[in-house]
């Protein structure tokens, strides 16, 4: 049976690096699975459109979202674009996060900016009303913190809840913690990355980008999606959210 297609899902971004970014990402994925379909939707801001892939795909998809976890593309607005492919057989794979691939791509960023051993670390994150969102940034704040031998890592977030970037890095500095890098947990380069960037005392680490753990991660989030998809339904498939439901990123 021919494999699905896999349609990775990124926000979109005005930032014109963000688009770059993703597409060297999707490569990487492409030089992992040479024989795979892989295809990119937007949510907003950038072509293509998700609806616009989806019209133009036949038969299987997959729809991995390129988000590190759960908000509200996730749970509403992948599931209602795949609702609207009437045409196609589709799963919406779980996003990416929280997941320790993650959590090495963000280590690797963060020794590339030059993080220091001992330093503390924020997690800047784009920050969603969904209270599963800052969960899931918390997860992962927890893991880096395992993953860095220990050092405090304060989850923060560029919009939509607290603290702020600027209020963590204030939280640390108040407990005597002044070594202090950013680590961004962020896709692509955009407003959000931006900003919290500029608010890093010390190193500020690079958006996950085209990393090979990241693009490692897609597959799996793919492979996850399409044993589901060939298992026995009734009618067409995957309209439910994803199993894992780990806070949206935007990059816009």
């Amino acid at each position: 049976m021919q494999q699905p297609v896999l349609v990775a899902v990124a926000h979109g971004s005005r930032d014109p690096r963000a688009l770059h970014t993703v597409e060297a990402l999707l490569e990487r994925v492409r030089e992992l699975r040479p024989r795979l379909d892989v295809r990119l939707g937007h949510i907003e801001l950038n072509h293509p459109l998700l609806d616009h892939t989806l019209d133009r795909t036949a038969g299987a998809a997959v729809l991995v979202p390129l988000l590190l976890g759960r908000g509200t593309h996730v749970k509403r607005d992948l599931p209602a674009a795949a609702a609207r492919a009437g045409h196609l057989r589709t799963r919406v794979a779980a996003p990416l996060g929280p997941h320790p691939l993650l959590v090495e791509a963000l280590y690797e960023r963060l020794v590339e900016a030059g993080w220091s051993a001992g330093s503390a670390v924020v997690l800047a994150a784009a920050g969603s009303r969904d209270p599963d969102s800052a969960a899931d940034v918390r997860a992962t704040a927890d893991l880096l913190s395992e993953r860095l031998g220990g050092v405090p890592v304060v989850a923060a977030y560029a919009s939509g809840t607290t603290p702020s970037v600027p209020a963590a890095v204030r939280a640390l500095a108040a407990r005597g913690l002044h070594r202090v890098a950013v680590a961004s947990y962020f896709t692509a380069p955009g407003r959000f990355a931006a900003a919290s960037a500029a608010a890093a005392p010390g190193p500020s680490a690079a958006p996950l980008g085209a990393h090979p753990a990241l693009a490692r991660l897609v597959l799996q989030r793919y492979d996850e999606a399409t044993a589901a998809l060939a298992g026995p339904v009734a009618g067409p498939v995957g309209r439910e959210q994803p199993r894992e439901q780990p806070l949206e990123l935007a990059t816009a």
